[in-house]
């Protein structure tokens, strides 16, 4: 994968998807009836002044990543018609806005890519440990997970619910080596058998791959999937710490990662949509990320989106409103803490690549 692939799927994946949050923080203070200073296309410095339309400049600015708003009186309750001066109903509707704009965002993506048909994926055995229990089964590395015991393994999750569910009972497996289809039998060991985190109750490394066949969907059905992936996605997040204690999922799948892992995986999904000739990849991608960042941003961390409603949310619960200087300074401490966390995610993600060079 060259830098070009890297450095150019980043820009064309991160940059609607920045400017979709910021334009539904824009539309929900508008209509609100909250003054916006300022629109941007990129992040500042400013390149030039595009036009003024009311009491809103709209700017063009250097770097050419997604966009901002610049709401008037964001912190200052004194300012008329601004961000903090606005009803509490108000506030909390522009700073949820966002991350409604992503996930919106990423239904309309995956639906897109429903319709045009994602490819079908199976569970497939990447890794083995010696002695476990699949190895004396006769799993074999490369092996497809047709079925688990008579159903149809159309995810690694069905795999991993289905070992999980009968640990130190036998499940019946079918898998498709080369061209031949293999039953075997494998009996997944019980909690403390086995060293969690390390190793699953099997000894298997699985990951879902594409087979090449194409599974196109009509509009209401590809509406109704992209809304339940989005889903999928939260509920697995919010999932991943309890995932990653019973060793359902490992620290590398679990790790943060910054702008570089995202440039990487963007580099990686936008080389597939171009060699395959199958734009699934790169729409799949780009809904994720949507999906991610929305989620983020409600976090109830200072600084961020959900920091913010959560001060409104404790002033709806005192009955007044926390001094906005004690709050800026939350925020700011918040925003020095998470600028160092992001320092740190981007060495590890330099150190330890999530796609080694």
């Amino acid at each position: 994968m060259s830098l070009w692939w890297t450095i150019g799927a980043f820009i064309l994946v991160l940059t609607p998807i920045i400017l979709i949050h910021e334009l539904g923080h824009f539309v929900a203070a508008r209509l609100s009836g909250i003054r916006v200073d300022e629109f941007g296309l990129g992040f500042p410095p400013r390149a030039v002044k595009l036009f003024k339309r009311g009491d809103t400049l709209y700017s063009l600015n250097w770097i050419p990543i997604g966009g901002f708003v610049r709401p008037a009186g964001e912190d200052d309750p004194t300012v008329p018609g601004g961000l903090a001066s606005a009803s509490k109903k108000a506030r909390l509707f522009t700073l949820s806005a966002g991350s409604g704009a992503n996930f919106l965002f990423a239904i309309f993506l995956l639906w897109i890519a429903f319709m045009l048909g994602p490819p079908r994926y199976r569970p497939t055995v990447d890794e083995i440990v010696d002695g476990s229990p699949a190895m004396v089964a006769g799993l074999m590395t490369g092996d497809i997970i047709l079925e688990v015991n008579s159903v149809p393994a159309d995810s690694s999750d069905v795999v991993k619910d289905a070992v999980y569910e009968s640990a130190g009972e036998p499940i019946s497996l079918v898998v498709l080596r080369g061209e031949e289809e293999i039953e075997l039998s494998v009996t997944p060991r019980k909690p403390g058998e086995y060293i969690e985190g390390q190793e699953g109750p099997t000894g298997i490394r699985i990951s879902d791959r594409a087979t090449g066949e194409k599974n196109p969907s009509n509009a209401i059905g590809s509406l109704k999937m992209a809304s339940q992936t989005v889903s999928d996605v939260v509920l697995g997040t919010l999932r991943a710490p309890l995932m990653l204690i019973r060793g359902q999922i490992s620290a590398s799948e679990a790790r943060p990662i910054s702008v570089v892992g995202i440039s990487q995986l963007a580099g990686r999904a936008a080389e597939e949509t171009a060699t395959q000739r199958d734009w699934f990849p790169i729409l799949w991608f780009a809904a994720v990320i949507s999906v991610a960042l929305g989620f983020t941003n409600l976090l109830p961390i200072p600084a961020l989106d959900g920091g913010r409603i959560t001060f409104v949310l404790l002033e709806t619960i005192r009955g007044r409103r926390i001094e906005p200087e004690r709050e800026g300074m939350v925020h700011l401490v918040g925003m020095l803490v998470l600028l160092g966390l992001m320092v740190l995610i981007i060495i590890q993600d330099i150190v330890n690549p999530i796609i080694p060079f």
